[in-house]
């Protein structure tokens, strides 16, 4: 079993980032969800109430972070250095506000200009718990991005393809991985070997993690991610083969116990 890609997603709910390498931190990859676009509520803005987000692409670079986007000009936008902290949500039913960094009055213009809708730029200068101390069986603490739960995602070729075989079955088109947004994809396990490493350590080359449990996938598996057209897959057909306690699981959850580096060909290694 072997690393086959992996990605990260400088802005939360963005276009995804390829890599061959990627730093393995407490929190998550390097730079993974470290920024994320916030409504004048101050929740944070994902695929789940706009589409539109496919069409940003974020590049971090030392310092900052350079946003593009069809019909709009490049933004550098610089790492703030200080400021006043705002209190951000990563979900509107999230009660545990966050301390971010402000992007800065252009980065909110554009990110402004590019929803349509007024919005904030922000950064999470120090990850810190975003999610109430018991909502997750694996608690990681202050151990998170602005990811949605857990730190990583990983994601097994063999269970998309025995996924694109269910929806073939029903007459509908395959999906792509990247409906699945993972940060870690692995090639040669057997289909849903990955229900049962709940729990367990794991080794991708030289770094450790605990699995923390399957993902329950949302709307956002039903965009497409190149386009932003949203259909019903392959959401109605996971319900159908898939539903376990009204929940759709697609991946595994990760959490580092180590940090290091991994990189794409590098072995995993169930332990434990």
């Amino acid at each position: 079993m072997r690393l086959s890609a992996i990605h990260t997603y400088p802005v939360k709910g963005c276009r995804r980032r390829d890599h061959d390498v990627a730093c393995v931190e407490p929190w998550g990859l390097a730079g993974d969800r470290r920024w994320m676009i916030v409504g004048d509520d101050g929740v944070g803005v994902t695929q789940r109430e706009t589409t539109r987000l496919v069409a940003l692409d974020a590049a971090p670079h030392d310092g900052g972070l350079l946003l593009r986007a069809e019909g709009h000009a490049d933004l550098d936008v610089p790492e703030p250095a200080g400021g006043e902290p705002v209190a951000v949500r990563t979900f509107r039913n999230r009660k545990v506000p966050v301390p971010a960094l402000p992007g800065g009055p252009a980065a909110d213009a554009w990110v402004s200009g590019f929803l349509g809708r007024a919005a904030r730029l922000v950064w999470l200068a120090r990850p810190t718990r975003h999610i109430p101390s018991g909502d997750r069986e694996h608690d990681t603490g202050e151990q998170v991005s602005f990811a949605d739960a857990y730190p990583l995602l990983l994601a097994t070729t063999a269970s998309l393809d025995a996924l694109n075989g269910w929806l073939a079955e029903a007459g509908e088109e395959p999906v792509p991985m990247a409906r699945f947004r993972p940060n870690l994809v692995l090639e040669g396990a057997p289909a849903w070997a990955e229900d049962d490493w709940v729990g367990r350590p794991l080794r991708v080359g030289g770094v450790r993690f605990r699995a923390a449990g399957p993902c329950d996938r949302c709307v956002v598996t039903t965009t497409d991610q190149e386009t932003g057209v949203r259909g019903k897959e392959p959401l109605r057909t996971l319900g159908r083969y898939r539903n376990v306690r009204q929940k759709l699981p697609f991946g595994l959850h990760l959490v580092p116990t180590a940090t290091g580096s991994v990189t794409v060909g590098d072995e995993l290694t169930v332990e434990g």
